[in-house]
């Protein structure tokens, strides 16, 4: 892998590009609230371009462990930091009222509305995963550049649909309740640390093709587990804060309609 000036390119422009964009759709929203999204984009852009710099991409091609560091760092982490700061919400309050409708029937639509349900989601998640450890896929991609491209495009996209379908702020058409989110992330993190205790129980032998070395392979499965476990915790985390404030603004909801009630017939 390119490790000289140049291979820094795409990472430096993968934070630059897409944060000014970013600045630039929120620059009529509220100033705290901004600076909040903000920081979240800024965070995930950073962590996906640190999963690509060169040293990281290098050691990613000849260690499990590298790669199993960019797997957290481009599937879970930088997803879930991208997904809090709302891009879709940005990006509607930019387009012109026309492309606004459109994106809006979009979000409205039945492909999208089966795409987005946590299950799905989970499915592409996780599923993809399972693909690339238990198949040649993994092998594949150490001599197929484009194939290697796509894996981490994937990741991207699949982590972000899933942090999108469980926790995400942005509008997502007929998300479901608590519940089935919650069970769902339950059911995703419990088939992701039975992944990654297979490929510590088979280090050495998966990824299939790829003649790791034990050790490393064995590490880099301990990574996947515990870093794994330090995701799931941040979407728990954050999908309780969303229960607890839309309860809370129910309650002010209720209160303030049995209010006016409560003042006309207080005593004098």
């Amino acid at each position: 892998m390119d490790t000289t000036a140049a291979g820094w390119v795409l990472p430096v422009l993968l934070v630059v590009v897409p944060l000014t964009l970013f600045l630039v759709a929120l620059r009529r929203g509220p100033a705290r609230r901004a600076a909040r999204r903000v920081a979240w984009f800024a965070s995930g852009l950073l962590l996906a371009a640190a999963a690509l710099s060169p040293p990281v991409d290098a050691w990613a091609h000849h260690d499990a462990r590298g790669h199993m560091t960019q797997h957290l760092l481009l599937g879970m982490y930088a997803p879930i930091a991208l997904v809090m700061a709302s891009p879709v919400a940005a990006l509607l309050g930019v387009v012109p009222p026309r492309a606004r409708h459109v994106t809006a029937r979009v979000l409205r639509s039945r492909p999208l509305h089966v795409l987005s349900h946590p299950a799905t989601a989970a499915v592409l998640h996780i599923g993809g995963l399972a693909a690339l450890y238990l198949t040649p896929l993994y092998a594949a991609t150490a001599t197929h550049p484009l194939l290697h491209h796509l894996v981490h495009v994937h990741f991207v996209a699949a982590g972000c649909l899933f942090a999108w379908a469980v926790v995400g702020p942005d509008p997502a058409p007929a998300r479901p309740g608590m519940r089935t989110r919650l069970v769902v992330l339950v059911v995703a993190g419990g088939v992701h640390a039975a992944l990654a205790k297979l490929l510590y129980a088979r280090a050495g032998e998966l990824p299939v093709g790829a003649h790791q070395d034990v050790e490393q392979a064995q590490q880099a499965a301990q990574l996947m587990y515990y870093g794994g476990d330090v995701a799931e915790v941040a979407l728990a985390v954050a999908l309780f804060a969303w229960w607890a404030r839309g309860r809370a603004h129910a309650r002010r909801r209720v209160g303030s309609r049995r209010m006016p009630s409560e003042v006309l017939h207080a005593p004098a």
